[in-house]
């Protein structure tokens, strides 16, 4: 288990990679990974536009940053409210099914969260609900033997600011935001050290396996500070057309 506290948001989809990548090479043993962005972002799905996800105007009048993430799926709006963990694991220790895989990491969190107390369940294919409100949604990235599962978990949500800078999946031009289904634990007093050693319990219930404080080998340090250079902190990468 890693946690790197704050970071910036380019900092932060270049670690998810570059962990990824070690865990391909086998040169890192499976690993969960917190942290939280230290400043109000855009995650982009890598195959997304962004004109097409984000209101631009509102965006820069906010101070938002955009990233583009490895991963694929929608666009998500995260602060410092918001824990984010990506569990970087070798393909044998997942089920080869997608929908099983995902039942497998969500249900991990689900776990954790029910040692919280909280009425936790998985709703397929990707989400993680409350007491029947989306509380976390996630993706994965298969690369080699390695698959990385990365998750928002609403603590806290800014809701303002996701109508302000989020375009609706489904935009008309007058249709607004349906957020009567998103929750958070908010409500629930829980610091985020709590929610950390509860989903690393989770984790550990679920794949039986041991949970050991580590850091970020030099060689993941090097290969995310190389990619923030040269792709995330780069305006080509993120508004990729």
């Amino acid at each position: 288990m890693i946690d790197s506290g704050s970071v910036s948001p380019a900092l932060s989809a270049a670690l998810d990679e570059a962990m990824l990548d070690a865990r391909a090479r086998s040169a890192v043993p499976n690993t969960l990974h917190f942290y939280v962005r230290d400043r109000p972002t855009v995650s982009i799905g890598q195959n997304e536009r962004v004109e097409q996800s984000v209101y631009l105007e509102q965006v820069r009048a906010r101070g938002v940053f955009i990233v583009r993430r490895c991963s694929g799926g929608s666009a998500i709006y995260t602060d410092g409210g918001q824990l984010i963990f990506a569990a970087v694991v070798h393909r044998s220790d997942l089920p080869n099914d997608i929908m099983k895989s995902y039942e497998a990491v969500c249900g991990a969190v689900v776990s954790g969260l029910r040692r919280l107390g909280l009425e936790a369940s998985h709703k397929p294919v990707n989400d993680i609900l409350v007491n029947g409100r989306k509380v976390s949604g996630s993706a994965q990235l298969r690369r080699g033997n390695a698959v990385l599962h990365h998750a928002t978990l609403i603590v806290d949500l800014d809701l303002d600011a996701v109508c302000a800078v989020l375009r609706p999946k489904n935009a008309d031009g007058g249709s607004s935001h349906n957020l009567a289904g998103i929750g958070g634990l908010m409500d629930h007093a829980y610091t985020m050290d709590e929610i950390k050693e509860a989903v690393a319990k989770g984790f550990s219930e679920k794949f039986d396996a041991g949970m050991v404080k580590g850091e970020l080998t030099g060689e993941e340090r090097e290969s995310a500070e190389r990619s923030v250079a040269e792709k995330y902190g780069r305006d080509e990468w993120n508004f990729l057309k």
